[in-house]
């Protein structure tokens, strides 16, 4: 990290461990810590970090706002803080300014398609949007017989279907049915659903990193405390085990996704190259989200499973975030289609120049 991206990053870890500290969270059942945390993050100029001045936003650097998504990863953050930053970097890649509030893109799925028509309103149905229920306006990217739109739309006049991912956070089905956006441009040349995908894996990604280090951070300070046989779990050779592996998978998935999103901040555009890094560590991150969290569990034993314990504010989100953007099983095939495209012989020269 640079110096500018530590201190942006150190700025969104001191706004969550004041408003967001998780054992907070977990004992408000009310959500009354939302509005507080927000309106610092507005205040701060996170949710629009990589909108433009001229746009609205606050300018950061891909770099910086990535360090941003890290951290709230971190703190297992359930609000659409991740969501608002990908709609305003989506509704910035078209020049349309980006309104205050709470915000998601649409779709969030690679299957999921929504068109323009001729009179330039927005139909089709997108699943498993994040946070569509608590959103003022979706920044959707919809196929016309032009090519491909960016839009903004006012949440309010799609029909919004409430649903629950498994971290409990609002993972909706949101229909657009000839729905007129507030604003609609071309997308930029060169821009396709498979951009947008990468960059919300990428995003996810980060996340699922985050919430692995603080399950491990947790799991070493509980197993230093929890005593068996009169003395420490973690003197146990079977634990000691467990949190070695803990540890990798961590290291695993942060490596992958910073590299990823090292990849996409520095890319001219989303190339075969960016395409490697950023399905390749949505694959890692979601293989680590399952064997680190099942880890983690293990360890705390029959208290880590309880809705009054942190513990499953971490493994759930991580698992959660594993279906957002493309799952694993998506981007493996994928991957796979370009470099069985690409030849045998052009695997190995790609690999090696990352």
């Amino acid at each position: 990290m640079t110096e500018v991206e530590n201190i942006v990053a150190e700025t969104a870890e001191k706004i969550f461990a004041d408003l967001a500290d998780p054992q907070t969270v977990n004992h408000d059942k009310k959500g009354g810590w939302k509005a507080p945390l927000w309106q610092a993050l507005t205040q701060a100029g996170l949710p629009l970090s990589w909108v433009s001045e001229e746009c609205g936003g606050s300018g950061a650097s891909l770099a910086e706002g990535f360090s941003v998504l890290g951290a709230a990863g971190r703190f297992a953050l359930a609000v659409p803080l991740a969501e608002t930053m990908l709609a305003g970097w989506l509704l910035s890649q078209a020049k349309i300014t980006s309104p205050e509030g709470a915000m998601t893109v649409a779709p969030a799925g690679p299957k999921d398609r929504l068109t323009v028509g001729a009179d330039g309103t927005l139909s089709g149905r997108a699943r498993g949007i994040p946070f569509a229920g608590d959103a003022k306006h979706i920044a959707v990217l919809a196929q016309g017989n032009g090519g491909l739109s960016i839009a903004l739309v006012e949440a309010g006049a799609c029909r919004i279907e409430a649903g629950l991912n498994l971290g409990g956070d609002g993972s909706d089905t949101v229909t657009f049915s000839n729905v007129h956006p507030v604003a609609i441009k071309p997308a930029p040349k060169g821009f396709d659903r498979t951009a947008l995908m990468l960059m919300g894996g990428v995003a996810r990604s980060l996340q699922i990193a985050g919430s692995l280090e603080s399950m491990l951070d947790i799991s070493v300070r509980y197993s230093n405390e929890r005593v068996a046989f009169e003395k420490k779990i973690s003197k146990f050779q079977a634990v000691q085990h467990n949190l070695a592996k803990l540890a990798g998978e961590s290291a695993a998935a942060l490596a992958a996704a910073t590299s990823a999103a090292d990849a996409i901040a520095n890319c001219k555009s989303f190339d075969e190259a960016v395409f490697l890094e950023a399905a390749s560590a949505k694959i890692r991150c979601s293989e680590a989200a399952e064997k680190g969290g099942a880890i983690a569990h293990q360890v705390h034993g029959a208290i880590g499973f309880t809705i009054e314990h942190i513990l499953h504010r971490y493994s759930l989100r991580a698992l959660a975030w594993r279906d957002d953007f493309g799952s694993e099983s998506y981007w493996a095939v994928e991957l796979g289609k370009m470099i069985a495209a690409r030849g045998a012989d052009e695997l190995w020269p790609l690999v090696a120049s990352r």
